[in-house]
């Protein structure tokens, strides 16, 4: 059927689980005929709101346009959507953060209420019922598995040699009948290469052919090759001191333009047969397994830009076997990031001289987007770096505070912190002496006496103390800059 008559199917207060991961995947038809619903329902007055699950942020045309018209009563589990943001911050949508590796299970558990549709692309409907992914697998199997209604839309305009690069896996269970996921290496397929359907919830197909929302990346700039940097040279270090192999160990590599220009960086450096388990592949990622210097990527999403999306549909036969696309309960599972050691590489907004890391909040209370995976990766990594440059708005800001206004990694889980300015290896440290070395080596000149003053008077006037604060003045900076 239409997009515009499947949309007449989503009744007002339903849960829509939408498939979509940083842009990737995300259905593009429905979505924007339902917006078209919603705009006229409450023309008439009448009541015509939905709350939509997906896998992370999706793109204008389905958290763009229903936030546009006010239709999303409540929004889970990422967004980075300007419209989303805006209705979240001015309180017109509820909004839930969670770690992407929980919302699978919350959803089993039953924590977040019934799931009543579910809308899903797909590349396409093979003849024994099976669905082929397209380019995200996010949280689709449980949307498929949980819903009682399915709309699908099959998207022609995705490459169908897709079909393979997907593992579905099917073994999870609910406490206390729980067994170990069976991966032992970032390649490892224990799963289908498509997703399971129950025909007889599918109440509507859509047939659609149009792309990805494409990704776009800057050049890397002096700012993000200097932290890539150093990032590359902390990895020939820990490799000579031996707590590193030559080929490093598996790499997560958060979204992003400083991520990116690590994956640049890589390509050009010593280490060769490189491996990757994360949730997004970006078009630096692609780079490193075009050139063979990555050997395997397992990840949930690809996350292209539209040069590297044709590079990548010219090499696809190629390509293809060295990619494995999971559910995000499998890309970002804890206990197997801890098992493979991975290297998590994450973005920040502020981080506080103790090492307690901000990625979600502006100024303690206004969401930007949201925690992400980058949780799921920091607290079980073999190593746990976090990136930023060393001051934003034009220099005005630093991005090294007294005290972050939220946290959402604390310094337990945070091991590096890396700006243009270098490197802060806060490993076997105490708080006093993580505030010596995020001071001295993270933070930018123009506020690094500001940081020490407040950081000396602190232990000064707060003798005796294990992690010295001046509780009174701990955001002064933040609202003078700020």
């Amino acid at each position: 059927m239409s997009a515009d008559e499947a949309a007449t199917l989503v009744p007002h207060g339903a849960n829509v689980g939408m498939s979509g991961f940083t842009g990737s995947g995300h259905p593009k038809a429905v979505p924007m005929a339902l917006a078209r619903r919603i705009e006229q329902a409450h023309a008439r007055g009448d009541q015509l709101r939905i709350g939509v699950w997906t896998g992370a942020s999706t793109a204008p045309e389905l958290d763009g346009a229903l936030a546009k018209v006010n239709g999303i009563e409540l929004r889970l589990p990422y967004q980075s959507d300007p419209v989303t943001r805006e209705r979240i911050n001015a309180g017109a949508m509820d909004y839930i953060d969670i770690h992407l590796s929980h919302v699978a299970q919350f959803a089993w558990f039953g924590f977040l209420g019934h799931l009543d549709v579910a809308l899903i692309e797909v590349t396409a409907i093979l003849p024994d019922g099976t669905l082929v992914p397209s380019a995200s697998v996010g949280n689709n199997k449980t949307w498929l598995d949980q819903a009682d209604r399915i709309i699908l839309e099959v998207n022609s305009g995705v490459s169908t040699a897709l079909h393979g690069m997907h593992d579905i896996y099917y073994g999870t269970r609910l406490p206390p009948h729980r067994k170990p996921i069976p991966i032992v290496s970032p390649g490892d397929r224990i799963g289908d290469t498509a997703f399971r359907c129950d025909p007889n919830k599918v109440i509507a197909v859509v047939e659609t052919n149009a792309p990805d929302r494409d990704t776009t990346f800057t050049q890397p700039d002096a700012t993000s090759k200097a932290i890539a940097g150093h990032v590359l040279e902390f990895f020939s270090h820990e490799v000579r001191c031996g707590r590193l192999p030559p080929e490093l160990l598996p790499i997560q590599s958060g979204v992003g333009n400083v991520a990116n220009a690590v994956m640049a960086g890589l390509e050009d450096g010593p280490f060769g047969r490189l491996t990757a388990y994360t949730e997004v592949l970006q078009d630096g990622m692609l780079n490193l397994l075009r050139s063979d210097r990555m050997m395997l990527a397992s990840a949930t999403a690809l996350s292209l830009s539209a040069a590297a999306t044709r590079q990548f549909n010219g090499e696809i036969d190629r390509l293809k076997h060295k990619i494995v696309l999971r559910t995000q309960e499998i890309s970002n599972h804890p206990e197997v990031i801890r098992r493979l050691g991975v290297i998590a590489m994450n973005g920040l907004i502020e981080a506080d001289i103790y090492g307690n890391v901000n990625s979600t909040h502006i100024r303690g209370t206004a969401i930007m987007n949201g925690i992400g995976g980058s949780g799921d990766f920091s607290r079980n990594a073999y190593l746990s770096i976090f990136m930023t440059p060393s001051t934003a708005k034009g220099g005005s800001i630093s991005a090294i505070v007294p005290m972050v206004t939220h946290v959402d990694h604390t310094e337990h889980d945070v091991q590096i912190i890396v700006t243009e300015q270098g490197l802060a290896d806060l490993r076997g440290l105490s708080p006093k002496q993580r505030a010596a070395s995020i001071i001295g080596n993270a933070a930018h000149p123009s506020f690094r006496p500001a940081l020490q003053d407040y950081f000396d008077r602190a232990c000064r006037l707060s003798p005796g103390k294990h992690t010295p604060h001046l509780l009174d003045e701990a955001f002064r900076m933040i609202k003078a800059t700020g």
